[in-house]
């Protein structure tokens, strides 16, 4: 049991080095920054043109694009469709096509009429675009489960493993989880 002498000089031992922690004077403006900090400065200082943030836009678009032609094109490898089974593929990639990219000029003059809208307006301007995207969703899960439904059981089990790692990064069995949880390993 602790005594009340104990508590006290506790007390004044956590008091004082609060006071003493509180009671640091900043460095004086001379001192060098560190690596961060002069990093961090400098790309502030030297941040992208607006064009060239939209080329690396465009590039990083396109690399993805490409990827996600190589992923599809390994899982059509791995199911190895029949004949049969080739328009349903067709229909399933048709679906799962992004929209194509608005130019930036489009996308700079949406934005600067979202901006002259009211708050009301500008509500209902993104609950018509989440409607849209709710739909643009609902028709790849019907073409993934039409295609998924062509496929004979051996082949959706092959889907069902490939597409659990071609899911969103973040999302899913590798990305979001409890914390303290260790993250799995990931496949090749």
């Amino acid at each position: 049991m602790i005594s009340l002498r104990q508590r006290m000089v506790w007390a004044g031992v956590l008091a004082s080095a609060a006071f003493a922690a509180s009671a640091q004077t900043p460095p004086p403006a001379n001192v060098p920054l560190s690596a961060t900090q002069a990093q961090a400065a400098a790309t502030s200082a030297d941040a992208k043109p607006r064009m060239e943030r939209k080329k690396d836009f465009a590039q990083r678009f396109e690399r993805m694009q490409q990827h996600r032609a190589q992923r599809l094109a390994a899982l059509k490898d791995k199911l190895q469709l029949s004949a049969q089974q080739q328009s349903a593929w067709t229909s399933y990639t048709t679906a799962l096509q992004p929209p194509a990219m608005p130019k930036p000029e489009d996308r700079a003059a949406r934005r600067a009429e979202f901006e002259k809208l009211t708050t009301p307006e500008r509500i209902d301007r993104m609950q018509a675009r989440q409607a849209e995207r709710s739909a643009m969703f609902a028709k790849r899960a019907d073409a993934t489960k039409a295609f998924y439904a062509q496929l004979t059981p051996a082949q959706q089990k092959t889907f069902d493993a490939e597409s659990l790692r071609m899911g969103p990064r973040g999302h899913g069995p590798h990305g979001h989880r409890p914390h303290g949880e260790a993250q799995a390993p990931t496949k090749g």
